[in-house]
């Protein structure tokens, strides 16, 4: 199969790629360092990676991020930032990515634990996260020619925490087992579901 992985080049990309490289012919994508260059903040850089890639069995995004603060913290500009590149960003790399994905295909992205398990300084997270569960349940209702719709949500990454500082990591899940729940949203039959690893 054909596999495009945007957001290759991070801490959960990088591990779907080695999950997928030995069977499948994978397209890395990313804003640098990859076989084709997205921004997913940026509708037209989306189209021009569909553009470049063609037709594909499957498409994967472990990409987008959010602004971490305080409620009280969060301006307009935070909360606008947030819904654009990790919300939006995927909600239009589904969009869009339909008229590339061949029949029968996948769609994947990906949300995270704050959906249904918010901290503090997380609440634009939490909206974001949960917005594209939400997504995902109705465009897999509309995708047309069986493609299949679904969002990968990971708890704590483990090579996360270690970079956030954390001293206790046993609550985290190490990227190459939540690359897993990625491979069997791709494989499986299973459309318009929210997948926790």
């Amino acid at each position: 199969m054909k596999i495009l992985v945007i957001g290759a080049t991070g801490t959960i990309g990088r591990e779907i790629v080695n999950a997928l490289a030995a069977e499948h012919e994978v397209i890395r994508a990313s804003r640098s360092g990859s076989d084709v260059s997205v921004d997913i903040r940026d509708v037209e850089s989306i189209k021009a990676m569909y553009a470049k890639t063609g037709r594909v069995d499957a498409v994967i995004s472990a990409a987008g991020s959010g602004a971490w603060k305080a409620l009280e913290q969060l301006t307009d500009e935070d909360f606008e930032i947030s819904l654009r590149y990790k919300l939006m960003g995927q909600v239009n790399v589904v969009r869009y990515g339909f008229a590339n994905v061949n029949d029968g295909g996948s769609i994947t992205t990906t949300s995270g634990v704050l959906s249904h398990s918010p901290v503090r300084e997380g609440a634009a997270i939490s909206l974001v996260n949960s917005g594209l569960e939400g997504f995902t349940r109705a465009a897999a209702l509309e995708a047309p020619r069986g493609i299949r719709v679904n969002v990968v949500s990971p708890p704590w990454v483990t090579e996360t925490l270690i970079a956030m500082g954390a001293t206790d990591t046993s609550h985290g899940l190490p990227s190459a087992e939540v690359a897993k729940a990625y491979v069997r949203s791709m494989t499986g039959g299973e459309t318009g579901i929210v997948i926790e690893p």
